[in-house]
């Protein structure tokens, strides 16, 4: 009989209550020690464990693949996540601050109220992730790409490629904007990700300037003062 590969235990533990084990699991002894909670949460992920709140700091999990995994409020601070597969995770309130996201695929993926404050989503896939109320301070988010409502792909800037303003409208809702290589476009509830005038269009059509559209209608001419040469070709090209 060949021999049974030696394990050793790995535990995923609550982020607030370090006696609190989300998940534990016999891992390959072989594996080196930076790869064993990797290989812990790829089990966790296949089970369908419920992860929300798991102290995951700074922990490596590169090119792992999370889809739909459920992180909701987890630790992952300073982890390394580049080149990730997390196409419709819960991130919703995680703290992913000083986190390397590099090239992530971030599709559908919900990370309303996460805390990005100087993580790396270079390149990163955003396409149809939920970033509403999303802490992106000092983000690095040049090359990202996020996926126009029209279905084609759009390209961050490096300089100042996102402006949140919120809570706004009737829902208290995220504004956000993205400046990007196919110029000013806006996401907001179900509207969009579309050009800056088409959103300036549908407010009218919808609330008039009065009220609702009032304030949305100076959130356009503060996007529009900020990012007034990509405003300007969007205004041309129309």
């Amino acid at each position: 009989m060949p021999d049974t590969p030696e394990t050793v235990p790995v535990e995923i533990k609550d982020r607030w209550d370090a006696s609190r084990v989300l998940f534990r699991a016999e891992v390959d002894a072989s594996i080196p020690l930076f790869g064993r909670i990797k290989a812990a949460v790829l089990l966790a992920v296949k089970a369908k464990t419920y992860l929300g709140g798991a102290n995951l700091r700074g922990a490596y999990l590169g090119d792992a693949d999370l889809r739909g995994a459920d992180l909701r409020g987890a630790n992952l601070r300073g982890a390394y996540l580049g080149d990730a597969y997390l196409g419709g995770a819960y991130l919703g309130g995680a703290d992913l601050g000083d986190a390397n996201l590099r090239g992530a695929d971030l599709r559908g993926a919900n990370l309303r109220g996460a805390y990005l404050g100087d993580a790396n989503l270079g390149g990163a896939d955003l396409g149809g992730a939920d970033l509403g109320g999303a802490d992106l301070g000092g983000a690095n988010l040049g090359g990202a790409k996020i996926r126009l409502k029209t279905g084609l792909d759009a390209k961050l800037a490096d300089d100042r490629p996102i402006l949140q303003i919120g809570p706004i409208g009737s829902r208290g809702d995220t504004l956000m904007i993205f400046n990007t290589d196919q110029g000013v476009v806006v996401q907001t509830g179900c509207f969009g990700p579309a050009p800056l005038s088409e959103f300036a269009e549908a407010v009218r059509d919808e609330h008039g300037e009065a009220g609702h559209g009032r304030d949305y209608l100076a959130a356009v001419r503060l996007i529009e003062a900020m990012f007034p040469v990509a405003a300007a070709a969007e205004r041309d090209a129309a």
